[in-house]
């Protein structure tokens, strides 16, 4: 009976020692599976990363690589200071497609930033709860529009309604172009800057209300600057969707190789011609070069303004 007994207890010891070990044993895995795990996205983190670089380093790469043989046949100075755009007699000025990128996002630029930013303050500092909840998904499902609908809406009720009112037979050219990209950047700009100012501690607002300071000072002097880092964001990303739109620019601007002599004189950009002669065009030839060329420095200006733009943020944005 107690050699029954010692083996029971014997049995219950080594059973309840291979128990100890086994929950030891899972333990250690769920730590070695966590480490891998955590190794493993970190990985993924950093290859997803290194991937896009690499593809924006390819395209950038391959459009200068194609670009550059422009030069074989066009001398630098003609190109880039030429207003003589005439490839069926040899003629590959493109200064004035450069120009009139550079003025059409300018003017787009400072129609929409500071109606945005009047938006976005709208929304996050003015509105009740129940109507800043219509009006966000409403500017969320503006920013889905195909840029092709506004490019018609331009064609057909804006530049008619320009006609009336300038007087002008035509009025294709910046101002019409910059409207329409307004029109489309704005719901971007708006609702990031809004949700940047919805980020703001509202102990900075409590505080500026405590100094004495009343509603506008403290969105003047308070909210916005400590919301500056995230407007900025949004303006880059709008300014990246003006300067690459293509068809909505196509149906408004006229795409005339001239420069314009007011904001009702058809013009041309960058996009617009590049997407108007591209299928026409042979691959090995100068003309075709010159158009790889024009989409390198649209590359090149996107880049320049949203490094500018990341230079001039410096510190906005930071909450403590």
């Amino acid at each position: 009976m107690m050699n029954m007994n010692s083996e029971a207890k014997s049995i219950t010891a080594a059973e309840l020692g291979h128990r100890i070990g086994a929950a030891s044993g899972t333990k250690f895995d769920r730590k070695a599976r966590l480490r891998w795990s955590n190794s493993l996205f970190r990985i993924l983190c950093i290859s997803s990363a290194l991937f896009v670089c690499l593809v924006l380093f390819s395209i950038l790469i391959l459009m200068l690589r194609t670009g550059v043989l422009t030069f074989s046949q066009v001398s630098f100075k003609e190109f880039f200071f030429s207003t003589n755009w005439d490839p069926e007699n040899e003629h590959y000025g493109a200064l004035t497609f450069i120009l009139g990128t550079l003025a059409l996002t300018s003017l787009t630029m400072l129609i929409s930033i500071p109606i945005s930013v009047i938006i976005a303050v709208f929304l996050a500092e003015m509105t009740p709860k129940w109507l800043r909840n219509l009006l966000r998904p409403v500017l969320d499902l503006l920013v889905g529009i195909p840029s092709v609908v506004y490019g018609f809406l331009g064609l057909t009720i804006l530049i008619p309604w320009l006609r009336g009112i300038s007087g002008h037979d035509l009025a294709d050219g910046l101002l019409a172009a910059s409207i329409v990209l307004t029109i489309m950047v704005l719901p971007t700009i708006s609702r990031i800057s809004d949700d940047a100012i919805s980020a703001v501690p509202n102990k900075y607002r409590d505080a500026a209300y405590a100094l004495g300071a009343n509603r506008f000072q403290t969105v003047i002097r308070v909210v916005l600057p400590a919301a500056k880092g995230g407007i900025m964001y949004a303006v880059i990303l709008g300014m990246a969707r003006a300067i690459g739109e293509t068809m909505a620019v196509v149906m408004v601007i006229g795409n005339t190789a001239q420069l314009p002599n007011s904001l009702f004189t058809p013009t041309a950009v960058l996009t617009s011609n590049i997407v108007m002669q591209i299928s026409s065009v042979e691959f090995d030839s100068t003309w075709n070069y010159g158009l790889y060329m024009m989409g390198f420095i649209l590359l090149a200006i996107s880049l320049l303004m949203i490094v500018g733009v990341r230079m001039l943020q410096k510190r906005g944005g930071r909450y403590s």
